[in-house]
């Protein structure tokens, strides 16, 4: 007996140690709650700016409208007034007044400053309201792939404004008071206000003048060609900075079109990190600087810029016929050297130097180029492309990669190869946050970085010029501006679907750049699905000319000559 006593003892014992120093804490909070009210404080979010400082994402003051339903004394009339107020269902406010089954309601989010002000004139019991922040994006549809949007609770969920979410984000604040058990405030209530933090602003690289013009740009090629969209992206070769980066169709980020999630998925995609296509004949910029960089090696299977292929329309690799677009008939296309393979972009050239290298030396050079592997882009979904495994290559497969066919890139992969094909040979991850500004207003960079180096200067400048002369002389011609060094390369790819190919489906494509021989900008050009004409050279490459010679004129950059 005494034993059972004392275990029963020793029980309670158990329970208040635990109730007092395990549970304690816990409890004191729930007891204090009950006494007290607390109205959040939204924290607003950071900005969004331009390399210039230019304000892309911002916040607006707007208001949250709570209810306490125990707190309310006249429910008809609070329901019949907030209804009103703020187009709401009357009978629905009044069912959740006297449902009493939570202590407190959400009546409304994101309400204008005037809409509150009629709501004080009221004077409502158990009717509170506190300050949130609703995004507020500048100028509307330009960069809505790459900012993104936020929840209507202010987390961001797509491009940026997700990626970015954790420096963006502030912490919220609120005002607390105590009320007696059903949450009517007291009479000598305390008040204890916690002041919000606001979130950093994000600058990004962005040129917002550049932005607007390649998005002019690209909507009326869109328009021109009936195209099923376009995408674009203009970045600093000397660095990988993304200047620009548009994808057309789009939405306004100010009227998100939360409602209809077929065409919010279709219209928010960011399509040139994204998606991936067969890129054509723009990939022959990575073969010939695989073939240049290999004879300034010594590589006997390499060929010299002065090296004269011959005219054969057709290769003949594992059996499989590999055609050049061309029928040759013009005679421009008989003896070339790979200066002008490239101005005719000769398919059969470019077979011949994929065969002549050889699978692992090709195949070294496609790693270094980023191809099959993600470039890094601070930027969620990026694809990988589509490169076909080195242990699997047949020769008829490495025939058509040295041409653009049998591979598969994404727009952001193809431009920071180029890049690093003419910038002198160096690939930098390209980056689109510039600097975080913290709230103290010191500024924390985010600085280039160098990833592989898969040329050397001479053959990048030896490249380089040779894409010159495309623009001067070859495909490129409709992206030629008097006064200014050019270079580019023009692509025209057919679609596949279900394995064959799409009759009348084509993706046009062009890359560009300028000064030829210092690279400062370079733009790609898609055109997916254009209507009637459908070659690159023109198609894409006019559009390119049109933001270079935007660019000029924004930045004010003098002639060459």
């Amino acid at each position: 007996m005494g034993l059972a006593i004392a275990f029963i003892f020793c029980l309670i014992f158990a329970r208040l140690l635990y109730v007092q120093v395990v549970w304690g804490s816990e409890l004191k909070y729930r007891a204090a709650d009950q006494w007290n009210r607390e109205i959040p404080i939204i924290a607003a979010r950071g900005v969004i700016s331009d390399r210039n400082g230019e304000i892309l994402a911002g916040n607006k003051t707007t208001y949250s409208v709570f209810l306490r339903p125990n707190a309310v004394k006249d429910a008809e009339y609070t329901a019949t007034v907030l209804g009103g107020l703020f187009s709401l269902d009357t009978e629905t406010i009044l069912k959740k007044i006297s449902g009493g089954k939570v202590s407190e309601i959400t009546v409304a989010r994101q309400v204008s400053r005037e809409s509150v002000e009629k709501l004080v004139s009221y004077d409502l019991p158990g009717v509170y309201y506190s300050r949130d922040n609703t995004r507020q994006y500048t100028y509307n549809d330009a960069l809505c792939q790459v900012l993104g949007f936020t929840s209507n609770d202010g987390l961001g969920l797509s491009g940026i404004e997700k990626y970015y979410d954790n420096i963006l984000s502030g912490t919220d604040g609120e005002i607390s008071y105590t009320t007696d058990i059903v949450g009517i405030e007291t009479e000598n209530s305390v008040v204890v206000y916690h002041e919000a933090t606001a979130g950093n602003e994000i600058r990004l690289t962005i040129d917002i003048d550049i932005q607007l013009a390649a998005e002019e740009a690209m909507k009326s090629a869109y328009a021109a060609n009936n195209a099923k969209s376009v995408s674009c992206v203009v970045l600093n070769p000397q660095n990988f900075d993304i200047l620009a980066m548009v994808n057309y169709p789009s939405y306004d980020l100010n009227e998100v079109p939360r409602d209809d999630k077929e065409t919010l998925n279709a219209q928010s995609r960011n399509s040139v990190v994204c998606d991936i296509y067969e890129p054509g004949s723009t990939f022959k910029i990575v073969t010939a600087a695989a073939n240049i960089e290999e004879y300034l090696r010594g590589n006997k299977n390499a060929y010299s810029d002065s090296y004269i292929f011959n005219g054969s329309r057709t290769r003949t690799v594992d059996g499989t016929k590999i055609k050049c677009w061309s029928d040759h008939s013009n005679g421009k296309h008989s003896n070339q050297t790979l200066a002008e393979a490239l101005n005719n972009s000769c398919n059969p050239c470019f077979t011949d130097i994929a065969l002549s290298l050889g699978t692992d030396t090709f195949y070294n050079y496609l790693n270094a180029f980023g191809f099959g592997n993600v470039t890094g882009l601070d930027f969620g979904g990026e694809a990988l492309g589509m490169l076909v495994p080195q242990s699997l290559v047949r020769g008829c497969d490495l025939a058509r990669i040295g041409f653009g066919q049998t591979v598969a890139v994404t727009g952001i992969q193809l431009a920071c190869a180029a890049a690093a094909a003419v910038n002198g040979g160096n690939y930098y991850t390209p980056r689109l946050l510039d600097s975080v500004i913290l709230k103290d207003g010191k500024r924390e960079s985010n600085a280039p970085v160098l990833k592989y180096k898969p040329l050397s200067e001479k053959a990048s400048s030896m490249l380089a010029s040779m894409l010159e002369g495309v623009v001067t002389e070859g495909s490129g011609k409709k992206a030629y501006i008097e006064g200014y060094k050019v270079g580019g390369k023009t692509g025209t790819a057919q679609k596949y679907e279900d394995g064959h190919v799409a009759s009348g489906k084509y993706v046009s494509s062009f890359v560009g750049f300028f000064p030829a021989d210092k690279p400062q900008y370079l733009a790609l050009i898609i055109v997916d699905e254009p209507q009637g004409t459908y070659y690159g050279s023109t198609v894409a490459a006019p559009v390119a000319k049109e933001i270079f010679e935007d660019i000029i004129r924004i930045k004010n950059i003098q002639p060459y000559v």
